[in-house]
Order: C-alpha cells, then sequence, then structure tokens
C-alpha cells in the first residue's frame, strides 16, 4: 500500500486541522468524507475538495474507497463507530478520549487485534517535539528524581447547549480537556496511578465544569491536574525533579507564534531549551497522521500504545469515581 486513503467520519470542527495535514503527509490522501445528511457531506466535500461524499457513515466504511479513517464524532459514539471501521477493514485514528467506559475500551482493542487492523488514540500534542524533548529531559536525569507533575488546561465554553455540556455524550471539562495533562503525567511515570482524589463542581447540565484531581504514583511521585469549561483559556505544564523545575507555557496546542520550554535549575540562571516555531514539519496534527502511517506501513510501533489509551481512561473513570464518592479511589 503504497499511499493511504483516508475518510473523514462526520464534519466536526476539529477536521480543520486533519485535513491539511493529511495532505501535508508524504503516504496519505483525502479521498472522502461523511455525514449523516448527504447534502451536508456534499457541501462539506465541494468547500474542501474533497473527492468523495457520503451520505451515511456505514456508506464510506463499506465502500472500498478508503484505507483509514479519522472519527471526531461526540465522546460517546466514538467506540460504535471505531468498531464499525475495524470490521469493515478500515485503520482507524480515533479523537480523544478514547472512549467513556472500560467495556468500550476493551471491545475497541480486541476488533483491532481481531481485524489486523490498527488503531490509535488521536493525542495529537504527544507527537509536538516540544512533548519529545521534555520527555528526554526527564529520562536522561537532567532534573533528577521527579517528584511532581502538575498541568491545567481551561478555557470558557462558547454556547449552553454544546456537546461538551451534555452527560450522556460524555460531557465534561475532564473528559474534554483534563484528559490532556494526565496523559502527559503518565507518559513522563510511564505508568499508571496507584490511588486517585478528584474533586468537581457541576454545571447546571450535571457535567463537571471544573475539575481539579491528585494523582498517587508509585516510588511516591504525585500529578496535580486541573481543567475547566468556564474559566479563560490557559493550558501549562510543569515537572518538579530534585534538581530543577522544566516549566512548558503551551504543551497541548500548536500555535503560530511557537511554544516555550525552559528549565529552571536548583541553582544557577534559567536556561531556555529551543523548540521549532509552527511549520508543517512540527505541525503535531500532521505527525500523529504520519505515525499511524508507519505503523500500517512499516510495523512500526505506534506513537501512543493502546494500553496507554486503556491506562487514560481507567484513570478519567477512577477520578470520577472519586469525585462522586469525596475520598481516594485505589486503581
Amino acid at each position: 500500500m503504497e499511499t493511504i486513503r483516508w475518510g473523514l467520519l462526520s464534519t466536526a470542527r476539529i477536521n480543520q486541522r486533519l485535513i491539511p495535514a493529511i495532505r501535508l503527509s508524504t503516504r496519505g490522501v483525502l479521498a472522502a468524507v461523511a455525514s449523516r445528511d448527504e447534502a451536508k457531506a456534499k457541501s462539506y466535500a465541494q468547500q474542501w475538495e474533497i473527492p468523495l461524499a457520503f451520505g451515511s457513515y456505514q456508506a464510506m466504511l463499506d465502500s472500498g474507497s478508503i484505507d483509514a479513517v479519522y472519527i471526531s464524532l461526540p465522546n460517546h459514539l466514538h467506540a460504535e463507530w471505531t468498531i464499525r471501521a475495524l470490521n469493515a477493514g478500515v485503520h482507524v485514528l480515533c479523537e480523544k478520549p478514547f472512549a467513556i467506559t472500560l467495556d468500550q475500551v476493551d471491545s475497541m482493542i480486541a476488533a483491532s487485534q481481531r481485524t489486523g487492523r490498527f488503531l490509535a488514540e488521536a493525542f495529537m500534542y504527544r507527537h509536538h517535539p516540544q512533548t519529545r524533548a521534555a520527555f528526554e529531559w526527564v529520562r536522561s536525569g537532567r532534573l533528577g528524581k521527579i517528584s511532581l507533575v502538575r498541568g491545567a488546561f481551561t478555557y470558557a465554553t462558547e454556547a449552553d447547549d454544546g456537546i461538551y455540556l451534555v452527560p450522556e455524550f460524555g460531557g465534561g471539562c475532564l473528559w474534554d480537556v483534563g484528559c490532556y495533562p494526565l496523559s502527559f503525567a503518565q507518559y513522563l511515570y510511564g505508568e499508571a496511578p496507584q490511588s486517585v482524589f478528584g474533586m468537581q463542581i457541576l454545571g447546571k447540565t450535571g457535567v463537571d465544569e471544573t475539575f481539579t484531581g491528585q494523582m498517587y504514583y508509585s516510588s511516591s511521585r504525585l500529578a496535580q491536574i486541573t481543567a475547566s469549561l468556564s474559566s479563560p483559556y490557559f493550558t501549562s505544564l510543569e515537572i518538579f525533579g530534585a534538581l530543577g523545575r522544566l516549566q512548558i507555557e503551551r504543551p497541548y496546542v500548536e500555535l503560530p507564534d511557537g511554544h516555550r520550554l525552559a528549565f529552571y535549575p536548583k541553582k544557577g540562571t534559567p536556561v531556555e531549551i529551543p523548540v521549532p516555531r509552527g511549520s508543517p514539519e512540527t505541525d503535531p496534527y500532521r505527525l500523529e497522521v504520519e505515525d499511524l502511517h508507519a505503523a500500517i506501513q512499516d510495523g512500526a510501533p505506534q506513537g501512543v500504545s493502546l494500553a496507554e489509551s486503556r491506562e487514560h481512561i481507567r484513570t478519567i473513570l477512577a477520578l470520577y469515581q472519586s469525585a462522586r464518592a469525596g475520598q481516594a479511589v485505589k486503581i
């Protein structure tokens, strides 16, 4: 397979980041889009110059016109359509969070293994050079023993009826943006926590509009996360070690004016760590597409493993359980 033909399953706004990413990739081509409304699919295809448009998701999966699909549906539909795609012989890049129950995750992984088709959770920030640089600083020992990872992701929703505010759709700030600092912490520590404690403020629709969580890892290491759907936009991540602190001001998103990664040593002057500015070569969306291409065509290990994605969901569910119970939960 020299060229991987991609389909978009839905016309969600996030597609606007994947469309150029697929087109910039070296081995991918955007072939099709599907919507539940055929007229909408055709209009979208015309707008974005996509060759094929389908009036149902299943029709695109069964068409033989695509090799891989990007699923950007609401959270509660990720599992169903991932499994349908895999059963149709199509590789899947599924938007985060992977799913909203552990049973769903296990069914998705089982379908990938049964069909021999690749499946990946779309945590695009994981493929950015800045993330890899931070990971290398930790693994090299230049921070000394890590004791704490602290991260935040907040923004204010624009509408009262958005899908992120609907409990049945897997709404809530922890599912939507709190998963980013959580996944970053588990990437750095290389494991899931042993116990968690969560606290939440519920909005009028019943979802968590603000969530804070603490996670305890082996070797007496901690992580603290903050997420919100009702606060001004803010992202950060700090890694605290015995020899200093690593600070990332823009850890999860690609912005045109670049990123800032800095090391604050225990003694001495802070060190600015160079990070490439925004370009096609550093675009995390393109890099996550290329990551799936490498898995499909070269047998390369995936940047975000399925085992890791399972631990993301298991930890989020434990945090929600803790917040409801008002006590720590062991994992």
